[in-house]
C-alpha cells in the first residue's frame, strides 16, 4: 500500500498548514510536493476543526461536491473529510486542502496553485491507478501564532 505523510509546521489565526510528502518514491524515498491546509485546532470539531494527528486509510471516492479525490477513513466522531483543492481556511469545511505553495491572499496565510496540474493535480497524479493509501499526518515543530 502507498504511503503518504502530512507534517504540520505552522498554525495561525488562517489555519494550519502542512506539506503532503509522498513517502514511498522508489529509488528516493520521501519527496515533498505540495502545501496543505486545514482549520486550527478546535477540539475535532466537525467543519470547524483540522482531524487528530493520526495514521489513517484514505479511500477513493467519487465525490458530488470534489469529484475524483479521498476520503480520510476512521477519523473519530468526524466523516466525508475530503482531500481536496483550495486556497484559505474557509474552502476546508474540516477537510484536507491541497495546493502548491504557501502566500498570502486577501489579508490572510493561504495556500496557491496558479499553474494548472500542480499541487492537488499532482496530488491526483501520484495516487492514478490505486483505490486506497495510508496517511499520517503529525504534528512537526509547529509554530503557533
Amino acid at each position: 500500500m502507498k504511503h503518504f505523510a502530512i507534517p504540520r509546521i505552522a498554525m495561525n489565526r488562517d489555519g494550519t498548514f502542512g506539506v503532503f510528502i509522498e513517502c514511498d518514491v522508489p529509488g528516493i524515498g520521501a519527496v515533498p510536493f505540495a502545501a496543505t491546509l486545514e482549520r486550527r485546532w478546535e477540539n475535532n470539531q466537525k467543519g470547524v476543526s483540522c482531524i487528530p494527528a493520526a495514521i489513517y486509510v484514505c479511500r477513493r471516492v467519487q465525490s458530488p461536491k470534489f469529484g475524483n479525490t479521498f476520503e480520510v477513513i476512521g477519523v473519530p466522531d468526524r466523516d466525508e473529510i475530503r482531500v481536496h483543492g483550495g486556497a484559505i481556511d474557509l474552502d476546508t469545511h474540516g477537510c484536507v486542502v491541497v495546493a502548491e505553495y504557501f502566500e498570502a491572499l486577501q489579508g490572510k496565510a493561504a495556500i496557491l496553485n496558479p499553474r494548472p496540474g500542480k499541487g492537488f493535480g499532482e496530488f491526483l497524479e501520484r495516487t492514478k491507478g490505486i483505490d486506497e493509501f495510508m496517511l499520517n499526518i503529525f504534528w512537526a515543530g509547529v509554530s503557533i501564532i
